[in-house]
C-alpha cells in the first residue's frame, strides 16, 4: 500500500501543497511582514527573520551574479520592494525589543544582534561606531548612488530609443529579415526592457530610502535607549551607553549587511547593460582577452617595489603573479584561436567531402542578384554605408506601390567584373550594369559647371553626369544642382530594372504565396476558378498588370474579375482587359495630374478605323493583321507625339478603343514603355479627362 505522507514528487504532502499553492503562500509572507510593524515579536522569531533577511539578501546576490541578461530577473524590483520592507519591519521589532528590554543586556534583542555586534565591535562600541558607518557610507553614497544615477540614465535612454527600436524592428520585417512571430517577440522584449529599466530606476529609491531610515533608526536607538536607561531603569551613563550602543550598532549591522548586499546585487544588474553572460563571463571572459595588460600592469608594480619604504618582497610577488596569469591567459587565447581554426578546418573538410547535390545546386538561381566589383565591396563591408539598407528598403517600396512582396536581393562580389563595376541578375541572367566612383559623389545634368570631376553617364538613365571630391557638393547643391551618392545610384538603377522585370519575378511561388495571404475566402474562390491550374491562370493575369506598371494590391478584386471573366471565356488576353475595366478607378487615379485631369493622347478618327478593320475575332482568339509598314508608321507617329511630352518630363496616357488596347500596348511597348495605354471602357465615371494631343489629326 503507498504511503499516504508523500506523492509522485517525493516530497511530504504538506510541503508538495505548499509549492502547489505559492501565491497563497507569498500573499501570507507579504502580510506577516507587514504584521511584524505592529506586533512584538519574542528575540527567538526575531532572530529567524534576521537569518531569513541574510539567506534571502544571499540569494538575490547570486541570481545577479549567474543571470546572462538583466531582463531574465525582471521580478528584482518587486523582490528589493519585499525584502526592503522585511528590513524595516525586523528593524522596527528590534528597536522594540532594544528600547524595552535593553538594560537586562547585550542578548536583550536576541543571538544574532548580539553575535554581530560582539565579532564586529570587538570589545569597543566605538570601533563599532565607525565600521557601522562606513558600512552606510558605502551603501548609501558609493553603491546605492551610483545604482540610482545608472538606472536612472538607462530607463531615459530606453525610453528615448524605444520609437528608434520599434522602426527598426517594422523595418526589419517589411524586409523580410524576420517574420511576424520574431518581430511580436522582439516588441515584447522591447517593452519589457523599458518597463524593467524604469521600475528599477523607482526601485533604486527604496534602497536609497531604507539607507536612511536605518541611520535615523539608529539614532534612534542609541539616543532613546540611552535616555530609557538612566531614567526608567537607573543605570549609569556608561552602563547605559554600553548596554543601547551595542545593541544598536548589532541591530545596525545585521540591517545594512544585508542592505550592502542587496544594493550590491541592484548594482551588477544595472551596470551590466547589454552584456550577455553571467558576471564572470562577463568580466573576466573580457579582461582575459588583454594579456599585455597584465605585463605592463607587472611591470608597474615591480617598479613600485623599487621605491624606497615599500615592501619589494610584496610587490615582487604581486608582479609575478600577474605575469604568470597574463602568460596563461596568452596561452588559453592561442589555444582558442587554434581549436577555432581546427574547428573552422574541419567544418570546411566536412563540407568539401559531403555529398552535394550538385544538380540541384546548378539548376538553384537567385532571383535578383547584385554583382559588385572589388573597389565597391566596401560599399556593403562599412557598417556606416547605406547601401545594403536602401536595398532592403525596396521591399517595402514595391509592396506599397504594387502590392508585389519582391524576392530577397543577393548581394555578391564578383572577382571577374571591373574594380568599380557591378552588374544586376534576374533569375541568373545578367540584365544590366553600371559603373560608380564609389568614394566620390555624382552631379546629375551638371551642364558646363566649373566644379572639377570626371565625365560620366547616369548608369540608370544615360543622363550626362559627373562624378566629383564629396568636398565639392556643398557648392553644386548651391547652384540647384542634383547630386546623389553612389549607393543611391545603385539603388535607383536596381529599381527600374526590378520595374521592368516585375513580370517574370511574379512566378508561381510568388502568385501562391501571394494567395494565400488574403483571406481564407478569397482563398476559396482563387482555387475554385474554373480550369485545371486557376493559380497559372491569376499568375498569367498578374504578369499581364505588372508589365504595364499597374498595381496588385487589391487582389480581391482582381480574383472576383478573373473568376467572372473565366466564366465567359478562356482568353488571358480578354481575362485582363476585364480585370483592367474592374481596377479602372486605381488606374484612372494614377494618373491623375496636379490639376486634377487625366491627360491624354488620343487617335483620329482614320487611325481608329484602320486599326478596327486589321482586327480579326475567332471565337476566344483575336488576331491583328495590320501591314507592318502601316505599323511602323503608326509608331513614328505615335513616338513623335509622345517625345514632344517627354521632354518635359510629362507622360500622357494613350487613348483607343477597347478592342484594340492591347495590340496598341503591344506596338508601343518597346518605343516608349512608360506611356499607359487606355481603353474607353478603362475611365472612371468621375474622372475628368483633358486631351493634350491627338495621333494622325
Amino acid at each position: 500500500m503507498a504511503d499516504q505522507t508523500t506523492n509522485t514528487t517525493g516530497l511530504p504532502n504538506w510541503l508538495a501543497h505548499g509549492f502547489a499553492n505559492r501565491d497563497v503562500g507569498f500573499a501570507i509572507g507579504v502580510t506577516l511582514v507587514l504584521a511584524v510593524l505592529f506586533v512584538p515579536l519574542p528575540p527567538m522569531i526575531l532572530d529567524f527573520g534576521l537569518a531569513v533577511s541574510l539567506s534571502v539578501s544571499v540569494l538575490i546576490l547570486m541570481v545577479a551574479l549567474w543571470i546572462p541578461r538583466p531582463l531574465e530577473f525582471n521580478s528584482f524590483p518587486t523582490l528589493l520592494l519585499v525584502v526592503t520592507m522585511l528590513r524595516l519591519s525586523l528593524n522596527v521589532a528590534s528597536t522594540r525589543l532594544i528600547l524595552s528590554e535593553g538594560h537586562t543586556g547585550t542578548h536583550a534583542a536576541g543571538g544574532v544582534i548580539e553575535g554581530f555586534s560582539r565579532f564586529m565591535v570587538s570589545g569597543s562600541f566605538v570601533i563599532g561606531i565607525v565600521v557601522f558607518i562606513i558600512l552606510v557610507v558605502i551603501n548609501f553614497i558609493v553603491i546605492t548612488k551610483g545604482s540610482t544615477r545608472i538606472a536612472e540614465v538607462s530607463a531615459r535612454f530606453s525610453l528615448d530609443s524605444m520609437p528608434g527600436k520599434q522602426m527598426a524592428i517594422d523595418a526589419d520585417l517589411g524586409a523580410g529579415l524576420i517574420d511576424e512571430e520574431q518581430a511580436r517577440k522582439r516588441r515584447k522584449e522591447l517593452e519589457d526592457e523599458s518597463g524593467f529599466f524604469g521600475a528599477m530606476d523607482g526601485a533604486s529609491k527604496f534602497v536609497r530610502g531604507d539607507a536612511v531610515a536605518g541611520i535615523i533608526i539608529t539614532l534612534i536607538n542609541v539616543i532613546g535607549g540611552i535616555l530609557i536607561g538612566i531614567m526608567q531603569h537607573g543605570l549609569t551613563v556608561g552602563q547605559a551607553a554600553n548596554n543601547y550602543t551595542v545593541l544598536t550598532i548589532g541591530d545596525g549591522l545585521v540591517s545594512q549587511i544585508p542592505a550592502l548586499i542587496v544594493s550590491m546585487a541592484a548594482g551588477l544588474i544595472v551596470t551590466k547593460g547589454g552584456t550577455e553572460g553571467a558576471a564572470n563571463e562577463a568580466v573576466l571572459g573580457q579582461l582575459s582577452k588583454f594579456p599585455k595588460a597584465l605585463y605592463m600592469a607587472a611591470a608597474l608594480l615591480f617598479g613600485i617595489g623599487l621605491l624606497p619604504g615599500f615592501p619589494a618582497l610584496l610587490f615582487g610577488f604581486m608582479s609575478l603573479l600577474m605575469v604568470g596569469l597574463g602568460r596563461v591567459m596568452q596561452k588559453q587565447a592561442q589555444a582558442s584561436a587554434r581549436n577555432a581554426a581546427r574547428a573552422e578546418a574541419a567544418k570546411a573538410n566536412a563540407e568539401a567531402n559531403a555529398p552535394k547535390d550538385n544538380v540541384k545546386d546548378t539548376l538553384k538561381l537567385d532571383d535578383l542578384k547584385l554583382e559588385l566589383g572589388e573597389a565597391l565591396v566596401p560599399l556593403i563591408e562599412n557598417p556606416d554605408t547605406a547601401l545594403a539598407g536602401k536595398i532592403k528598403s525596396l521591399r517595402n517600396l514595391f509592396a506599397r506601390e504594387f502590392g508585389f512582396v519582391l524576392p530577397s536581393v543577393r548581394i555578391k562580389d564578383e572577382a571577374i567584373l571591373p574594380a568599380r563595376t557591378y552588374a544586376l541578375r534576374v533569375q541568373g541572367v545578367e540584365v544590366a550594369r553600371g559603373e560608380v566612383r564609389p568614394m566620390q559623389m555624382m552631379i546629375v545634368n551638371p551642364g558646363d559647371v566649373s566644379i572639377p570631376g570626371e565625365r560620366a553617364k547616369d548608369p540608370t538613365f544615360g543622363l550626362d553626369a559627373l562624378w566629383v571630391d564629396p568636398r565639392f557638393v556643398a557648392q553644386a547643391e548651391a547652384q540647384g544642382l542634383t547630386v546623389v551618392d553612389p549607393e543611391s545610384v545603385i539603388t535607383t538603377h536596381l529599381t527600374e530594372v526590378v520595374k521592368e522585370h516585375l513580370p517574370e519575378l511574379m512566378t508561381y511561388g510568388a502568385a501562391q504565396a501571394l494567395i494565400e495571404g488574403m483571406d481564407r475566402e478569397y482563398q476559396k474562390l482563387a482555387n475554385e476558378i474554373p480550369g485545371n491550374a486557376p493559380i497559372v491562370l491569376i499568375q498569367h493575369v498578374l504578369q499581364a498588370l505588372l508589365a504595364e506598371r499597374v498595381s496588385i494590391r487589391n487582389l480581391p478584386l482582381i480574383v472576383e474579375a478573373i473568376a467572372e471573366a473565366k466564366r465567359s471565356t478562356s482568353n488571358v488576353m480578354m481575362i485582363t482587359e476585364t480585370v483592367r475595366r474592374r481596377l479602372s478607378n486605381q488606374i484612372c487615379k494614377s494618373l491623375v495630374d496636379h490639376t486634377g485631369f487625366v491627360s491624354v493622347i488620343t487617335m483620329s478618327g482614320s487611325w481608329e478605323k484602320e486599326f478596327l478593320d486589321a482586327l480579326r475575332v475567332t471565337g476566344d482568339e483575336r488576331n491583328f493583321v495590320m501591314s507592318p509598314q502601316r505599323v511602323q508608321e503608326f509608331v513614328l507617329e505615335a513616338r513623335k507625339a509622345i517625345q514632344t511630352f517627354a521632354e518635359r518630363d510629362e507622360w500622357p496616357a494613350l487613348l483607343v478603343s477597347p478592342e484594340v488596347r492591347s495590340f496598341v500596348r503591344s506596338m508601343l511597348e518597346r518605343v516608349s514603355p512608360m506611356t499607359v495605354v487606355l481603353s474607353h471602357s478603362e475611365i472612371h465615371r468621375k474622372v475628368s479627362l483633358r486631351t493634350v494631343a491627338t495621333i494622325g489629326a
